[in-house]
């Protein structure tokens, strides 16, 4: 298995190449930020990539929704200090195939490398837990509900040039220079968590629940 490590501690990073190589793992790059670990998934194809999540320019939870819309294949696990059930939930949301948490004993930590080789999450049993509890929740909720709060602040800034008439896919990777993958990663989650089937639906849902101010300079597409 080949992976990418991308933690902006130095020291830890190379803390944990030493234990991955020693268990016939192959590291191909080390990343600082998130932007970095994009970059560099680009360029190693990693196999996997652990990522941390606070890190400086480009956070982990972002990188992860960049990598897992532009390079599907590519398994990202949170690897990280921070024990957030929100940040669980929101790092499965965002296409990470596990979350562990950085005290974990080696022997287990390697344990849950082995079961990301063969296709399973990887999760401990209490996360796994706080998961299945948060899903059977919002199960029990109200069918619909739509709430406005749920978007990210990338998904409001995706809306708001939505509202100004930028609906295109490629308009709206120009105007926020990314790629028109990542553009419809971005969308559907918009779709999904307000509960509508297309972008004009979003638009008038903005509109009325005054989430952004339609401009008049709006773009024509």
């Amino acid at each position: 298995m080949n992976i990418l490590i991308a933690d902006d501690h130095a020291l830890f990073r190379d803390s944990l190449k030493s234990l991955l190589t020693a268990h016939d793992f192959e590291v191909v790059g080390e990343a600082g930020n998130g932007q970095e670990a994009i970059e560099m998934a680009w360029k190693l194809k990693p196999d996997v990539v652990l990522m941390d999540l606070m890190m400086p320019e480009m956070d982990g939870l972002e990188a992860t929704r960049r990598l897992t819309a532009e390079l599907p294949d590519i398994k990202v696990v949170i690897l990280t200090a921070a024990d957030d059930e929100a940040k669980l939930f929101e790092a499965i949301k965002s296409g990470a195939k596990g979350y562990l948490l950085k005290d974990l004993q080696s022997e287990q930590f390697l344990t849950m490398l082995d079961a990301i080789n063969r296709g399973e999450p990887a999760l401990t049993p209490r996360l796994a837990r706080s998961l299945l509890n948060e899903f059977a929740r919002q199960k029990r909720g109200v069918s619909g509900y739509q709430d406005p709060d749920a978007l990210t602040e990338r998904e409001r800034e995706v809306l708001e040039l939505m509202v100004e008439g930028v609906t295109s896919n490629r308009k709206l990777a120009k105007r926020l220079e990314v790629s028109e993958n990542t553009v419809k990663f971005h969308v559907r989650n918009i779709l999904d968590k307000l509960h509508l089937h297309n972008r004009a639906q979003v638009v008038g849902f903005a509109l009325r629940n005054r989430m952004v101010e339609a401009k008049a300079d709006s773009e024509t597409e």
